[in-house]
């Protein structure tokens, strides 16, 4: 079997099961090395601004080490976070035909970059950048080339999406080194579950006071400013929708300011954050899911992805980095100008304006998603490793 080592920050819930999913149907002999030890050890969260484990298994079913990290200041929040001097000899000791990075802009990243001979063990780049909010002036030219040269190290690089497509050709990656390799989660584990979920949601809306023949809008994630909560308030109590809650789930440091807003006001809810085992029935209380981001810090957005598989409509903002691949306007939900909260809370009002058309663009999601699949982005990894000689 080929050899493909793997590099990445830490276990995150979106990628484990896929490297269980390589292990297990793609014919390579993998091998993950991790960086640091959030998500499976409790760790204060930067976003949630709380502590975290992840309550479902991130470490089975595939082959795994972690490179101890020296940081005095573990974590992706800054770039001397990833500090790990034993890694390059780690990944040498495995001894990969190819090597795959979900990762670049750490320290540790950087010195593997500099010093791994590519013209012998090729490097590969899985990255979901984009953007969708683009820069100008002199400082933006000279990040442009600096990117430049160092996607010059890679090989070949996976796209995730359209949006992530034009940031590698921006940045002068040849589309013969490009390779489609979508954004997915575990669409099984949520597909599973699809069928109780209904009622555990009912359930949970009633604990919370949520009158039970209301129409749920939801945003869950981070509550902080990249993600633009306080415009999806803003713009539910400007549309002013008969019968309809707003339900915020997550925490961050927006939390108190989101909590003083919803003590003055009927028909806004807000529970803490939810687990990994938990979001399916987070996502069954929604009648639409909606994520109003700004910036080019929602690379992709796979709550949407979340959302999606069980049967949900999404309303996205244009920054949200999979609203050109999953977001289809007026078919399975709606998209909107970022930062605009006019036309957002348009966007509410039309969305919740026909419920048996709602329910139609919850279905339409959860065909389309069913497109963005473990394999599918097996697939493209294939091709990228066939392309080096793999």
């Amino acid at each position: 079997m080929k050899k493909l080592a793997i590099v990445v920050s830490h276990p995150i819930q979106y990628y484990s099961p896929w490297f269980k999913y390589l292990s297990n149907t793609a014919g390579l002999a993998i091998k993950v090395f991790y960086l640091w030890d959030f998500g499976v050890t409790k760790q204060v969260d930067f976003g949630f601004k709380q502590e975290i484990q992840w309550d479902i298994p991130l470490l089975s079913g595939y082959d795994y080490e972690f490179a101890p990290n020296i940081s005095s200041q573990p974590g992706t929040h800054n770039f001397w976070g990833l500090q790990n001097p034993s890694l390059i000899s780690q990944i040498q000791s495995f001894h990969p035909e190819a090597v795959l990075l979900m990762i670049y802009n750490y320290a540790s990243i950087y010195r593997l970059l500099w010093g791994w001979n590519q013209r012998q063990i090729p490097l590969l780049f899985r990255g979901d950048s984009h953007r969708l909010l683009a820069s100008k002036g002199v400082k933006a030219l000279v990040k442009r080339e600096f990117i430049t040269q160092i996607y010059r190290r890679f090989a070949a690089c996976l796209y995730v999406g359209k949006a992530n497509y034009d940031y590698f050709r921006y940045h002068r990656v040849a589309e013969k080194q490009l390779f489609f390799s979508p954004h997915t989660v575990d669409n099984e584990r949520f597909l599973a579950q699809a069928d109780i979920v209904d009622h555990q949601a009912q359930t949970w809306k009633q604990e919370l006071g949520i009158p039970a023949d209301h129409a749920v809008i939801l945003f869950a994630g981070k509550l902080e400013d990249k993600k633009r909560p306080l415009d999806l308030l803003t713009a539910f109590l400007s549309a002013n929708i008969p019968q309809t809650s707003l339900l915020f789930v997550g925490a961050g440091p927006l939390e108190a300011e989101i909590k003083n807003t919803v003590a003055g006001h009927s028909n806004i809810y807000l529970a803490p954050f939810q687990n990994q085992t938990l979001m399916p029935r987070t996502y069954g209380a929604a009648d639409v899911f909606v994520l109003p981001s700004y910036g080019t810090g929602e690379t992709w957005g796979l709550a949407i992805n979340e959302a999606m598989c069980l049967g949900r409509p999404v309303i996205v903002s244009d920054h949200v980095g999979c609203s050109q691949d999953l977001v289809h306007n007026e078919h399975n939900g709606l998209i909107f100008r970022a930062g605009d909260i006019s036309a957002l809370t348009h966007s509410l009002q039309a969305a919740l304006s026909n419920r048996e058309r709602l329910q139609k663009w919850g279905e339409n999601s959860r065909k389309i998603v069913g497109n963005y699949t473990y394999a599918q982005a097996t697939q493209g990894l294939m091709e990228a490793l066939e392309y080096v000689k793999l």
